[in-house]
Parts: C-alpha cells; structure tokens; sequence
C-alpha cells in the first residue's frame, strides 16, 4: 500500500501506547456509544450533564496520552460540518445559548469517536461488528471504505507530486480553480476504480 504513515486515516497507533489502548475493543465501542447516547439524549438545558460528560472525555483522553495536536487536527477537519449545523440554531429563539449546547455536544460526540478511532484498531472493531452479528453486507462496506481510503489518499498525493514535478506554483487567484480542477480529477480516478474494483468481485462470484 505505501506509506500507510502519511495517510490521513491512519491513526498512528505506532506512537500511542496509553492503558486505554490495550482495553479490549468492545467495552471501548461499548463505553462509546454510551457517551454519545448520553450526550444526545440529554436535554439541551442540562448543562451540568454536558460538562460532567466533558470531564469524563477529557480524562480519558488525558489517560489515552494521544498527542493533543494529533487530536485538534482531526477536528479542526471536522468542524465545518459541526458549525453547519449548529449555524442554523441562530435562527431559533435564544439562538446564542442554543448554538452554544449544539457546539457542545457535537464536539463531545466527535471527541468520543476520535478517542476510540485513535486507541482501537479499525480491525478490531469490525471483529466486534461481526461478533455482535452485524449485517455482514454493513460490515463489507466498512471494511471495504477504510481499505480504499488509503488507496484514494495514494492517488491525491501521486497527483501533488506530478503537479510539483511541472513546477506548479499556485497563486491566490488560480489556487482554487485549480483545487476545484483536481477535486474533480480524483473523483473521476476513484469512480473508475470502483468500477473496476466491482467488476473483478463479481468475475469471482461476488453477489
């Protein structure tokens, strides 16, 4: 596959080695889904809840010893979606508190994914899947995304270094054309692959 280290979805097991990771991995999906059923459930006036659950997030992350900015990057990612949706609890009565909890609890629920994507093999979790008799169509498709995320992260960075070996030099007003350019190269990289991907399964008896 390459260098599986330099791809975004890889985790980076190899430099985290708190208690947490040698957990078994379904108390930690167990105890995930806990949480985030916590957090959703809970009204967004329970406040005090909310904080309570910070603290229990923030201690098992303080237990975990991953890297903080390992973790702030992944968010940073992610927070776009986050304020998306919260954006439009400005358009509500007490639209200030309300964006405020839904920023909250959003970010507590993405902070319990990150804690249990960083601390437990992908294939760990797809074992407990299949343990717990999860559809196996569910759990193909799983395995078969994060396998191919890699793949795809492949081919963005063989396309960065051809444009850097054509001596590309963006400038701020063609930056995003041509972002705009090579997101779309990709996709159509990857729909062909997938094409082919589905072709060779069903020429050995993939239903």
């Amino acid at each position: 596959m390459g260098r599986h280290h330099l791809h975004p979805h890889d985790h980076g097991h190899g430099h985290q080695r708190g208690p947490l990771q040698h957990l078994p991995a379904g108390g930690k999906l167990a105890g995930a889904l806990f949480l985030i059923l916590t957090v959703v459930l809970l009204p967004r006036t329970a406040v005090t809840g909310l904080l309570i659950v910070g603290a229990v997030v923030a201690g098992l992350l303080a237990i975990s010893q991953i890297p903080v900015w390992h973790l702030v990057k992944r968010l940073l990612l992610l927070e776009p979606l986050v304020l998306g949706v919260a954006g439009l609890m400005w358009f509500q009565p007490g639209g200030g508190k309300t964006f405020a909890v839904v920023m909250l609890k959003a970010n507590l629920c993405l902070l319990t994914t990150l804690l249990l994507s960083n601390t437990t093999p992908f294939r760990e979790l797809l074992r407990v899947l299949q343990r717990l008799r999860v559809p196996w169509i569910f759990v193909t498709t799983l395995t078969l995304m994060h396998r191919y995320l890699f793949v795809l992260a492949d081919e963005a960075e063989r396309m960065r270094r051809a444009r850097a070996s054509r001596s590309f030099t963006p400038r701020r007003r063609f930056q995003w054309p041509v972002l705009a350019s090579v997101v779309g190269q990709l996709f159509v990289r990857a729909s062909e692959r997938a094409e082919r991907i589905y072709d060779a399964m069903c020429a050995r008896g993939w239903k």
